[in-house]
C-alpha cells in the first residue's frame, strides 16, 4: 500500500429539508387547519480514529465529502427524514487542520476517538408551526438551514515508541528488518526508503513500536534530500535511536550531522532521549569499533552500544534498554492521565 502522509479534502455538511405548507381535509373534519410538517436535519461529517489503518491514501482518490440533506416535511404534520451523515476513517495519529494550516481542530491518537467537523443543518419549520390565534391558516414555511461546508487538511504523524533516524545507509531498515515483522526495502544506494515504515519490536515479556523514516542528509532542513518532511513522524516517539555507519568515512561528523538536523527541526526532537548506536560493528575490526564508540561517547556523553543488523550482534542489551524507557514514559502516561481524570 502506497504511504500517504498529507491531504486536503472538502467537506459538506446536508442542508436542513424545507417544511411543508399543508391543510387537512379530510371529510367530517370542518375547519382542519394547518399541517404542514417540518423538513428532516441534514447530515453531520465526522472524523473517527480507525486502528486499521496507517495512510492517508484513501483521501488521494476522493477530496470531495457531501453527507445527504434533509427531507422534505409532509402534510399531516409529518416530518421529513434525516440526512445521512458522512464519516472519515483516518489512522491514529492523524492530526485535522483548518485550511490555513495553522489552526488545530482535532488530534486523534486512540481507536474510536470521534470529533464533529461540520453540523447539518436544521429542518425548515411548516406551517403548522406558524398557526396563533391571529393566524388560523398560515401560508408560510421555512427552507431549512443550508450545512456547513469547509477545506481541512489531514496530516498523519505516525505514532511510535521509538524513531529510527540516521544518515541514508546506516542500516535502519536492516535493523527494523531483524528486530520485528516489518519488511521495508533494503538496497546498498542512498534513500532506499522514501516512506516512514513501522515495527512492533519484542523484547522479554514486553512489546514496543519503532519507526524508520528516511535518512537525513545536511541541510535537510533546508530541503536537501528528502529534506525533513518526515521528521514530524517522531514528534510523538518516546526516545531516538541514533544509528552510525561504523564504516562511514568519518563516525562521528555523521553523528553531528544528524543531530545537527534534529535540533534545526525544532518539535521537540533534540529534547528527546538519545540512544547511541554504532551499526555494522561486524565488518570493522573490533579494536577499530571500540575506538569509534569511545570517541561517540566522550563527543555526545551518551552510552554507545556496539551492533550489527546484519548478524543481530549486540541486539539484546539495546532492545532491552528501548524497552525499558518505553514502559516508563507509557507508565508515567497513563499516571498523569489517572490525575487527569475526575469523576
Amino acid at each position: 500500500m502506497r504511504f500517504l502522509d498529507e491531504a486536503k479534502v472538502y467537506l459538506k455538511s446536508g442542508d436542513g429539508g424545507p417544511g411543508a405548507i399543508g391543510f387537512r381535509r379530510e371529510k367530517y373534519v370542518p375547519f382542519g387547519g394547518p399541517d404542514g410538517g417540518d423538513g428532516g436535519r441534514g447530515g453531520d461529517v465526522i472524523a473517527e480514529c480507525a486502528s486499521d489503518l496507517n495512510t492517508l491514501i484513501d483521501f488521494r482518490y476522493r477530496q470531495h465529502f457531501r453527507a445527504e440533506r434533509g427531507g422534505h416535511g409532509a402534510g399531516a404534520r409529518r416530518t421529513g427524514r434525516d440526512g445521512d451523515g458522512i464519516v472519515l476513517c483516518v489512522p491514529p495519529g492523524t492530526q485535522i487542520l483548518d485550511e490555513d494550516r495553522r489552526l488545530l481542530l482535532a488530534d486523534l491518537t486512540r481507536p474510536g476517538e470521534r470529533v464533529l467537523l461540520c453540523r447539518g443543518g436544521t429542518g425548515g419549520r411548516g406551517n403548522a408551526r406558524f398557526k396563533s390565534s391571529t393566524n388560523r391558516a398560515p401560508r408560510r414555511a421555512e427552507p431549512g438551514w443550508p450545512g456547513e461546508e469547509r477545506w481541512i487538511w489531514l496530516r498523519l504523524k505516525l505514532i511510535a515508541e521509538i524513531g529510527l533516524v540516521g544518515l541514508p545507509n546506516a542500516g535502519k531498515s536492516t535493523l527494523l528488518t531483524a528486530v520485528s515483522r516489518a519488511r521495508p526495502k533494503i538496497a546498498d544506494y542512498p534513500f532506499t526508503t522514501l516512506a516512514p515504515q513501522l515495527g512492533v519490536v519484542s523484547a522479554g515479556d514486553d512489546a514496543f513500536t519503532m519507526a524508520d523514516i528516511p535518512g537525513l542528509v545536511e541541510g535537510a532542513h533546508r530541503g536537501a534530500g528528502l529534506g525533513d518532511r518526515f521528521l514530524g513522524h517522531v514528534e510523538r516517539c518516546r526516545g531516538l535511536l541514533h544509528l552510525v555507519d561504523a564504516t562511514g568515512t568519518d563516525p562521528l561528523a555523521a553523528w553531528r550531522t544528524v543531530r545537527g538536523e534534529l535540533e534545526a527541526y525544532g518539535g521537540g526532537l533534540a529534547a528527546k532521549p538519545e540512544f547511541l548506536a554504532l551499526n555494522k560493528c561486524d565488518a570493522v575490526d573490533a579494536a577499530v569499533a571500540a575506538e569509534l564508540a569511545a570517541a561517540l561517547k566522550q563527543h555526545s556523553g551518551r552510552q554507545v552500544f556496539r551492533i550489527s543488523g546484519a548478524t543481530g550482534s549486540g541486539l539484546t542489551p539495546l532492545l532491552y534498554r528501548l524497552s525499558e524507557t518505553a514502559k516508563a514514559d507509557r507508565t508515567a502516561a497513563s499516571l498523569e492521565k489517572e490525575a487527569a481524570w475526575t469523576p
